[in-house]
This record gives C-alpha cells, structure tokens and sequence, in this order.
C-alpha cells in the first residue's frame, strides 16, 4: 500500500542528498526565525491522506506532493484556498508576479513538465506558462511538476525534479540566502547521453505546443544518433544545462564544444531567428562556457539568402555560427 506518508518518509531521505533537504534550513535564514521550522523536506504535521506541502508552504510557493489515481505528482504549487493558516491570499499576489517573471524567463527549462489548476474541476496538463490574471482569485489551485507511477517511484527522479524547482522557489520568495538562484544553475556541466522523450502522446495538452515539442524531440533523437556515429557517443549529450536554462546538444572535442539550438519552423529564417539569442547568450553571457561552433538547427534547408546571411554573421562578427538541416 503507497500510502502519502510513507511516500513523504522515502522523499524526505533522499532528499538529503540534495539541495532541496536544506529548504527549511534556508527559509529559517530568509524568515529571521529563532529556530528551525522543521527538520523534514515534507513535515507528517502538513502531509494527509492525498496531498501534502512541505511546512510553512501555505504563505508560499509550496513544494506539493499528492495521489491521483494510480499516479504520485510532485512539484511546486499556489494553493488560493484561504484557511486559518491563509485568511486571504493577498500575501501570494506578488509572489504569483515573481513567479511570472521566472517562468517568462526559464519556462524552457521545464518543458518536461506540466502545470494544471483546480477551481471546482482540474484542468487539463499543459506546459508551464505565466499565471493568468483569472486564476488570481480564491479558491484556486494552481500546480507545476511532473507525475509517475504509484506502484514505481523513481525517488532520484522526484528529488532531481524539486531540486531544478528550488531556485524558483527561492526566486519566488524573494530569498537572500546563500544558496542563490545563480549559485544552483552553477554554469555549465558537460555529460554525455542523451534523454529518449516521446515523438507522439495521448495526453490533451495545447495542440501546438504538443506538436512543437514533439517534433524538437524527433530532430533532437535523430540528431544525437548523427553525431554520436560521428564523435562517439561520449562526447554528445542532450540538454546540457548552464545557468537556468538548457543547450539541446553539445559535442565536446578535447577542450572545445559545439553547441546545438533546435528549432521547428517551417523555415531556416525563421529557425535561425528564433535560435540566435539563445546560442548567442549560452557563450558569451559572462562566466559562460565558450563555443567553438555555434549550430541552429531545422528541419527546413537554407536557400540561397539564408545561407548569405549565415555567411555575413561568420565573416563580419567573427561569430563561428552555422545553419543545418536534419533529414526529414
């Protein structure tokens, strides 16, 4: 039987091993308070029979576990429903905003997960966004994490989910500790492999996005088989992260690595234009691992402008950008 609280005791001893195990030890730092709130990632005094927040996550953005059906989520989440603990939601508004402005900044790093809210039914699973103005209100439940098998919890999983979490949390609560947003995306750290996602899905996400993503997710497996027969597969690893957000793939050739941004317009000129912030930024933001070879990446060929313009950015900027075609 996978009752919650035995599901809370397994988190909580994992979660020595990560960062998230220090949360209450950061919101004593961030509260000024005289003594630690608890000694658990999930306290038994705020877990029940089907859902559960760690302690003191009422005023905040809580790390929520709970039991749907068959399914365990675990994530993050605004719970709106005022009680004697929350007697008006007013202290969660700017919060929400904070929230807003990290996820309009690092929503890409959790394309893997799912947010939905509740308000008399829940909502269908659809990819992390900015909370609506509407959903502002009272007696609203709004969620984001992932989901897995009750019968197979892959415990390591949850943790490495609540830890890419945290410096949301922190950033949500405004923290000063320490244990900053910047110091948890610590740069950039190759490893090699690459993560299988599906090409197609049953779910009933936003018909658009579903189809974008599953499309990247293609160009990126057929993409990593390439360069793997190539570089071997040592060398080549999918979503490298550096500082909050993830490079689709990087190849590492003894000191130097190339970088790969994966984009699914129907055109190069719109794959290149979506691409070249984001390349631009993952090498040469400050303290950033620099690239050797800079590759967008489309399923579109490049006509003749196209390639002109590649060639104006390599020749007059000095910049060691490319453009390729995945076979489709």
């Amino acid at each position: 039987m996978h009752t919650l609280g035995k599901i809370a005791e397994e988190i909580n001893k994992y979660a020595m091993n990560y960062n998230v195990g220090n949360l209450q030890v950061l919101r004593k730092e961030n509260g000024g308070l005289s003594r630690l709130p608890s000694r658990f990632l999930f306290d038994q005094r705020t877990v029940f029979e089907e859902w559960g927040w760690h302690y003191g996550g009422r005023k905040e953005l809580q790390f929520n576990i709970g039991i749907e059906g068959n399914l365990l989520r675990y994530g993050v989440a605004f719970s709106l429903e005022c009680s004697q603990s929350l007697p008006s939601i007013d202290i969660l508004i700017p919060k929400i905003a904070l929230f807003n402005e990290f996820l309009a900044e690092y929503n890409e790093s959790f394309s893997d997960l799912r947010m939905w809210h509740y308000e008399g039914n829940r909502s269908t699973n659809y990819m992390p966004s900015s909370i609506p103005e509407e959903l502002i209100r009272e007696g609203v439940f709004i969620f984001l994490g992932g989901r897995q098998e009750l019968n197979k919890v892959d415990y390591p999983l949850v943790l490495e989910t609540l830890d890419r979490l945290l410096p949301l949390y922190l950033f949500t609560e405004n923290t000063k500790s320490e244990v900053s947003v910047k110091k948890i995306f610590n740069g950039f750290q190759f490893k090699s492999g690459c993560s299988i996602k599906p090409s197609f899905t049953s779910g009933k996400l936003t018909e658009q996005n579903l189809n974008i993503r599953l499309k990247h997710n293609d160009y990126q497996q057929q993409l990593y088989d390439e360069l793997v027969t190539t570089y071997g597969k040592e060398n080549v690893g999918t979503e490298i992260s550096v500082n909050g957000t993830s490079i689709d793939l990087v190849v590492k050739q003894n000191e130097s690595f190339y970088f790969y941004e994966i984009k699914t317009a129907s055109s190069a000129k719109s794959c290149i234009r979506q691409a070249l912030g984001q390349i631009l930024e993952y090498s040469y933001w400050p303290d950033n691992q620099k690239a050797s070879r800079l590759v967008i990446v489309g399923g579109a060929l490049a006509d003749e402008n196209e390639i002109k313009y590649i060639e104006y950015l390599r020749n007059e900027f000095n910049l060691p950008i490319e453009y390729r075609a995945v076979d489709t």
